[in-house]
């Protein structure tokens, strides 16, 4: 089961998703639709007893869901009740809400739109666009942000074609080019810029987005040019990308005299609400 984990909002209010690549379908976390429906402070205590007499008179629906793990507020993957499209749309009659309605009209727009996305890519784009636009990114940044995606999608893309697992060593390899040209791995860079559970790129500036690109790039073209042969060749690979970053942000450094490595969050300039 090839999973994506995802943070959809109703009402600008999270909704905790997971997709399954294998199956095309979205699982929902039943706690955040619960909190939503019932604006109940003690969501978790609700679905026990829902759930309880849900089981008691013998609803199928309640028996056939599931736990998956999801982020918790404390920053954990933690297990979390979760139902399909359908079993939530069945879960859904048995909370008195005047929400249901206007959440079953979202909920059937978002598989949906999924579902188009993996037809015509280029609405997931049209889409970051519209939610970037929304949050107060300037058009020049937003450009360089779906680019740096693009960028990112074809460097993975290498590693994959090498044999590299995703995990562990996607995380150790973007650190090796992250350490080279910003001087910090990716945990001290978000710490620097006083970032929790954020987005590092989404808090760069446009000339540190652009050299984290110049970064990648250059690994990724690296990477296709020696063809490495395991994991440790290709880490000797991240840092030489890394260096061609580097060599770029001395030479600006020294004509501008500032550094180009900076604190600055989307916080701070924009009045984006972050992760607590």
């Amino acid at each position: 089961m090839k999973e994506q984990n995802a943070i959809q909002l109703f009402e600008d209010k999270k909704v905790r998703t997971l997709w399954d690549e294998e199956q095309e379908k979205w699982y929902i976390s039943i706690i955040d639709v619960i909190a939503i429906l019932t604006e109940s402070v003690e969501a978790n205590a609700y679905w026990r007893k829902l759930k309880q007499r849900l089981k008691a008179e013998g609803n199928e629906t309640v028996t056939n869901c599931h736990g998956l793990k999801m982020l918790a507020p404390d920053g954990k993957m933690r297990m979390t009740d979760v139902a399909d499209t359908e079993q939530l749309f069945r879960l859904i009659q048995s909370i008195p809400s005047p929400k249901a309605e206007p959440f079953k009209l979202w909920l059937a727009q978002v598989a949906n739109e999924r579902l188009d996305e993996m037809q015509d890519p280029e609405l997931s784009i049209d889409r970051a666009l519209e939610q970037y636009l929304k949050l107060g990114y300037s058009e020049s940044w937003i450009n360089q942000r779906l680019k740096s995606i693009e960028i990112r999608k074809e460097l993975t893309n290498e590693w994959k074609s090498r044999g590299l697992k995703e995990g562990q060593q996607f995380a150790t390899l973007t650190d090796i080019i992250t350490k080279e040209w910003a001087g910090k791995t990716t945990k001290e860079y978000k710490v620097f810029k006083g970032l929790k559970k954020e987005n590092l790129r989404d808090n760069m500036t446009n000339t540190e987005l652009i050299l984290n690109m110049l970064a990648e790039a250059s690994t990724k073209d690296i990477s296709a040019a020696v063809q490495p042969k395991d994991f440790d060749q290709s880490k000797k690979v991240a840092k030489q990308g890394g260096n061609v970053a580097k060599v770029a942000l001395k030479e600006l450094e020294s004509k501008t005299g500032k550094k180009v490595v900076s604190s600055l969050n989307a916080r701070k300039v924009l009045g984006i609400k972050g992760s607590n």
